[in-house]
């Protein structure tokens, strides 16, 4: 059993190694499939790409697939399937022009303008994170042929014992647990956590930074580990990611009603180890704590336990000398900017996502730390504070408004925009905070 999609990527990885340095492009089926191609593609030192394809389910039973369509009017069907389920030409029509409007929406948001890679003369290597009927890989092996692939692999972690069988249109297949008694592609995963649309679009971005030549780290190399954050007798739970050499750390407040499990918040930390920077989740507030409503808008008392977070951080060996930032969300930011006003604070930056920085309106003032305010534009009551906000810092600050996002950015891409404008700010402005505390308290290095 695999631990999740990236542990079973690294064994698959091994299985297809005879593939690196061939003329070949890696293609994750989305959403699932792309985790595993994106450690593939970055082990082969291949191009990745999604090949996008959407299954036919029956009308009734729509987890059933009777079919597959995909890009370039490619489709596949179960004839002996639609037969015994009596589906009519006028049902299947309408489920096919349902997916076909669903297929094109998924490929302009996915591939956000970036036109397909081509596979003309090319290996496509098409990537899922199991295999189950199998006509998903064949519609997609039918793609890449229409293409101009000249050879197809289909690689997955797991599948039926008779998966070649049921994808006949590829010229090999990699499957590395073929179980006689298979019964689902989650079998094989204790994580099986779905794929969201936002993590794909941010792995394919990272592997697009790659091949432009910026730095882009695997997820693979990062460290993980549960701890606890000392505060004035409490122990505050946190979760601790820990990338190769890392540049700095950065620190989260979530906001209310969240946690530090938070798929949002940890989407943004994936982005940040991404970009080589190490991240501490962690909980403000103890469950019981959390049932008084008066806590979470309490910023003092979140201010001082973030305080004593980046205390316990710069402590450890990892981040010893290292620059740390903050990242906050909702009630979070207020929380994150009221620590970073501390006349001995010494972070490198800070970014507020969706945030209510006007929560610590008396301390903005004396915040020192280079700011980014990241809001939805359709969230406007948030947009109009940030905006309030911003006129009361005297640092390095400015407001960037996501169009069409609202408060969580739910919105689909919004999010990953948003996570790597953070990315990208804290890359360069945490370090760079950091020398500039420096330089004005005539401090010298941690």
């Amino acid at each position: 059993m695999f631990a999740d999609r990236n542990d079973a990527a690294t064994h698959l990885l091994e299985r297809v190694a005879s593939l690196r340095g061939d003329d070949a492009v890696v293609l994750g089926l989305p959403r699932g499939g792309v985790p595993v191609a994106a450690v593939l593609a970055d082990g082969l030192g291949l191009p990745l790409d999604v090949i996008v394809v959407c299954k036919l389910g029956l009308p009734f039973q729509p987890e059933v697939a009777m079919g597959a369509i995909g890009e370039g009017g490619a489709r596949v069907v179960d004839d002996q399937l639609v037969r015994r389920a009596g589906v009519t030409p006028a049902e299947f029509a309408e489920v096919e022009r349902r997916e076909r409007a669903t297929l094109e929406r998924r490929v302009a948001q996915l591939r956000r303008g970036r036109p397909p890679r081509s596979l003309v003369g090319r290996t496509a290597i098409i990537v899922d994170d199991g295999l189950a009927t199998g006509s998903t890989a064949e519609v997609a092996s039918r793609v890449a042929r229409s293409l101009g692939a000249r050879r197809v692999v289909v690689a997955a972690p797991i599948g039926p014992a008779d998966a070649a069988a049921r994808v006949p249109s590829a010229d090999r297949i990699v499957c590395l647990e073929q179980p006689r008694w298979f019964q689902a592609v989650g079998q094989a995963y204790r994580d099986f956590t779905a794929t969201s649309d936002e993590e794909v679009i941010l792995l394919l971005d990272a592997a697009h930074r790659r091949e432009r030549g910026e730095p882009s780290r695997s997820l693979a190399q990062v460290r993980h580990a549960q701890v606890e954050i000392p505060h004035e007798g409490l122990r505050l739970a946190a979760d601790l990611s820990i990338p190769e050499s890392p540049a700095g750390f950065v620190v989260f407040a979530h906001g209310s009603g969240s946690s530090r499990h938070s798929p949002r918040n940890r989407l943004v930390a994936e982005t940040l180890q991404r970009a080589g920077l190490g991240t501490l989740l962690l909980d403000l507030l103890l469950v019981e704590e959390e049932a008084d409503r008066a806590n979470v808008f309490d910023i003092p008392l979140l201010g001082a336990r973030l305080v004593s977070a980046v205390a316990w951080l710069g402590a450890r060996a990892e981040a010893s000398g290292l620059p740390v930032g903050y990242f906050g969300a909702s009630t979070g930011a207020g929380a994150a900017l009221w620590a970073a006003a501390e006349p001995d604070a010494r972070i490198g930056a800070v970014v507020s996502r969706g945030g209510r920085p006007d929560l610590a309106a008396p301390r903005l003032p004396a915040v020192r730390a280079p700011t980014l305010l990241i809001v939805g534009g359709e969230d406007h009551v948030v947009l109009d504070l940030n905006s309030q906000a911003l006129a009361l810092l005297r640092c390095e600050a400015d407001l960037v408004v996501v169009p069409g996002a609202t408060h969580l950015f739910e919105e689909p891409g919004t999010l990953a925009q948003a996570a790597r404008l953070a990315a990208d700010f804290l890359e360069i402005r945490i370090s760079e905070g950091e020398r500039g505390y420096r330089s004005a308290t005539g401090g010298g290095a941690r």
